[in-house]
């Protein structure tokens, strides 16, 4: 069974290599289009060696449509603005994203911030007129101010106090508006600081009754296993983790898996039997920690993971298991060909380097080019 690993988006996207039916999200990840959209650096060295009226099509498409499979994690905003440097083209599609929503204002500002330090005065003057004009000006402001020389906003700061209009900016604590002396209380008395009295909240022993509970509030439980989650490592949790992992089919508690893997190998032997005879949910907690924690013998239970990870093109977690993996060194070479079709597929730009390490570890002989590729991811 494929664990569960923090599944996002469509939790599943099948992919083919050979652009067949059942490629519903991802061209194939040997063609132009299928390595931009996976941010990978294979697709960067393409691009730059293609002439720009061939380039344009593919670039400017990962730059119009967002391809990250989760974009709390994945940051492409370098990848995307080296393309269009590397590609010689102009950021046309990109000041067009600045006038969209504020997902793609947001993607759009990064990458100008970027185009403009690497010199660039078409991107910087396209933000500079955004703030001026553009609905989300002040996020834009901020973003530029954190990472623009000083000398490059500085002078915007009559047009943000007439678009302000009388408000207080959101970060008011953050540059520009530090510099600039604009936000809350910043003429108002300084006040002494208040004392605290530390609340040392329910005993451990409370709040286990509590997960164990099956009359507990679901609330009460999150609330517990976080209080928990503050303390020292606690092997009592060990015996209510399948109730709290397997709830009607419904994902665990939040924090659940994190609080076993504290407990680190005092928790391998119940993992083990999680992992072999577990439901979805608690399957993948066991596997986790027999990935970091387990020895020799749970090596086959990680490797029949990985595969089944990959045969349901299950793209989150498998770096965990290929950390894991990666501890065995050459006994577990077998794994090899599947990590390097994990790092050749997956859309995730942050799990790359974890297959990459792992296939250092247990089969090195043959990465020089993979190395040099992933420089440009």
């Amino acid at each position: 069974m494929a664990g569960a690993g923090g599944v996002s988006r469509a939790g599943f996207a099948a992919m083919s290599d050979d652009g067949s039916a059942d490629d519903q999200v991802y061209a194939s990840p040997h063609s132009l289009r299928g390595l931009l959209q996976r941010g990978r650096g294979l697709g960067a060295l393409r691009a730059s060696r293609e002439p720009p009226e061939t380039s344009a099509a593919p670039v400017y498409e990962v730059v119009r449509q967002d391809w990250r499979w989760d974009s709390q994690v994945d940051d492409r905003q370098l990848y995307l603005a080296r393309l269009i440097r590397e590609s010689g083209l102009a950021p046309d599609p990109v000041f067009a994203l600045l006038a969209g929503d504020g997902d793609d204002c947001e993607r759009a500002t990064g990458m100008l911030e970027l185009l403009a330090l690497s010199g660039s005065a078409e991107a910087r003057e396209g933000l500079r007129e955004y703030v001026r004009e553009g609905e989300h000006w002040g996020d834009v402001l901020e973003s530029v101010a954190g990472v623009w020389p000083v000398e490059w906003w500085d002078d915007l700061a009559g047009v943000a106090h007439d678009r302000l209009g009388g408000d207080e900016p959101r970060l008011w604590r953050s540059e520009p508006w530090v510099r600039w002396r604009v936000g809350a209380g910043r003429s108002g008395p300084v006040r002494p600081p208040r004392t605290h009295t530390i609340d040392v909240g329910p005993s451990s022993r409370r709040l286990l009754a509590v997960l164990a509970d099956g009359g507990s509030a679901y609330g009460a439980k999150v609330q517990a296993l976080r209080a928990l989650a503050g303390r020292p490592p606690e092997p009592a949790l060990i015996p209510l983790v399948p109730g709290l992992a397997e709830v009607n089919g419904e994902p665990p508690l939040p924090g659940l898996g994190a609080a076993v893997r504290r407990l680190g190998a005092r928790a391998l032997p119940q993992a083990r039997a999680w992992a072999a005879d577990g439901g979805q949910w608690l399957s993948w907690i066991g596997t986790q920690v027999l990935a970091e924690h387990g020895g020799a013998r749970d090596l086959p239970v990680l490797m029949a993971e990985l595969s089944a990870h990959e045969k349901a093109r299950q793209w989150c977690g498998p770096a965990r298991l290929a950390d894991g993996i990666a501890r065995f060194g050459s006994a577990a070479a077998e794994a090899a060909p599947v990590l390097r079709r994990l790092w050749s597929r997956t859309p995730h730009s942050y799990e790359r380097p974890a297959f990459l390490k792992a296939l250092a570890a247990v089969a090195p002989a043959g990465l020089d080019l993979a190395f040099t590729e992933s420089l440009w991811d």
